[in-house]
This record gives structure tokens, C-alpha cells and sequence, in this order.
């Protein structure tokens, strides 16, 4: 069995990493330099950087931000954000990153999974999927939550997987910054649907919340931000907390 891992996601706007609520109403939430070796020390087993207004605004990832983060840390480190050629992923590689995350440019251009599989491996590439409940449907939402495609979440997570995807960050649209828990109902769906990695990610707000997203669903990785950005939750009593409930992690 895979081992569970604990992941913070930095989402950064204009070089500051930010948060807020169903993706609307984003605030300060520090320096992500400084959150980065926070959550190094801490024990965090990857860390994700999202440029979350990258794609809106036409432009690509802050390589230089990525550069000076990774050489912080000694995890494994996801960026994503604006990215829609092999050469930007080559860049931000060469800025430091271990995976890269796309999202609209590959629901835009599905091959564009393979090619990057094909270049630089599938355990590179993954797949994030924001996915929102419309109409007793779950879609696949893009533009940072800002438009609605015409993908069912569960058969995009199963194409990107043939396609080449070596993992599915898969963001609930409906449970994003209310600390309601995870979308264990969409999480548990697509987990039980693919047989690569799923991270969760969406509505953490306690340790139970982790406990149980880990326990009931086949989701490999939890992801939170505000909790661990505020210092609601300390990512070492967490770990510890979830090896108590004999949840395999790492």
C-alpha cells in the first residue's frame, strides 16, 4: 500500500501566496519563501505551488519565485500554472521543480499529457482537476474555477490517466476554504476509478478532516492550505495524530 502523504499547497498571486473561499475572495497568507521552509521543517512530504492567476492573465509561472523556493527544500516539489508547452515545463525543471501541475492548457489540448509524459516521464506530470456539482453532476471547472467545460470530472480523470498522467490533484470546487471537510462523496468516485495516485484537495479545517478523506476514500494525498498557512494545524502533530488511527504515513 502506498504510503499517505501530507501535502500544503502554496496558491500565489503576484508573488504572494494567498487563500480564500469556493476560489472567490482571496486574502494575504504570507511570504511563500518563508512558508516553504516552514513546512520543510515541519515535515511535509511534498509542497505544491499553484501560480493561480498565471492562465487568466496569458502569462507563465514565476520561475525565478520557483527557483529561489526549491532551494529550500529537499521534498518533492509540484508547480503549476500558466503551463502549456514542453518548454515551460523544461524551465521550471531547471528552476527546480519535481513535477509539474496542469490544468486548463490540458483540458484545452489533451495531448499535450502525452507529450510531456513522453518527454520528461508520467511520475512528472500531473493532472489537476477542479471539479464543482452542477445540475447532480460533477464538472470539470478551468480558468482557475472560472469557467465550466463540457467534462464530467469522472471521465476526464480517467482520460488523463490513459493519456499518460502519473497523478490527479483533484480540487473540490464546493468544499474549497470552508474547513467543511473533503469531498469525500467526489473524492471516493474518482479514486475507485483510476488506479494512478489521487491527491484530495478542497475543505480541510481539522485533523478529523484528514483522518477521515485518508480512511474512507483510495485518495493517496491530502492537501490543505489556510489550516497550515494560519497555524490551525501543525503538520508534525498531524502525521502523529493519523499514525494513531493506523493510517500509513509517511
Amino acid at each position: 500500500m502506498l504510503k499517505k502523504r501530507i501535502i500544503p499547497c502554496l496558491d500565489i498571486k503576484d508573488g504572494t501566496t494567498v487563500k480564500g473561499i469556493n476560489f472567490q475572495g482571496l486574502k494575504n497568507a504570507g511570504d511563500p519563501i518563508e512558508l516553504a521552509k516552514k513546512y520543510e521543517t515541519e515535515g511535509a512530504d511534498e509542497l505544491v505551488f499553484l501560480d493561480i492567476t498565471a492562465t487568466i492573465e496569458e502569462r507563465k509561472t514565476f520561475a525565478e519565485l520557483v527557483r529561489k523556493i526549491a532551494s529550500e527544500l529537499s521534498i518533492p516539489f509540484t508547480v503549476g500554472g500558466g503551463i502549456s508547452t514542453i518548454e515551460d515545463v523544461r524551465k521550471l525543471l531547471e528552476a527546480g521543480a519535481d513535477k509539474v501541475s496542469i490544468n486548463s492548457s490540458a483540458v484545452k489540448n489533451p495531448q499535450l499529457i502525452s507529450d510531456l509524459a513522453k518527454e520528461f516521464g508520467s511520475q512528472c506530470v500531473v493532472v489537476a482537476i477542479d471539479t464543482k456539482f452542477v445540475d447532480q453532476l460533477d464538472w470539470v471547472h478551468i480558468k482557475g474555477g472560472r469557467e465550466i467545460t463540457d467534462l464530467k470530472t469522472i471521465e476526464w480523470a480517467k482520460e488523463a490517466e490513459l493519456l499518460g498522467a502519473g497523478e490527479i490533484l483533484l480540487t473540490s470546487m464546493d468544499g474549497d476554504g470552508t474547513k467543511n471537510g473533503f469531498d469525500i462523496r467526489i473524492t471516493k468516485i474518482v479514486s475507485e476509478n483510476v488506479s494512478i495516485p489521487i491527491i484530495a484537495s478542497g475543505g480541510a479545517g481539522s485533523m478529523k478532516d484528514f483522518e477521515n478523506v485518508l480512511q474512507q476514500t483510495k485518495a493517496t494525498g491530502a492537501l490543505a492550505a489556510s489550516v497550515f498557512h494560519f497555524g490551525e494545524i501543525d503538520i508534525r502533530e498531524l502525521k502523529n495524530e493519523l499514525k494513531t488511527k493506523n493510517i500509513p504515513i509517511r
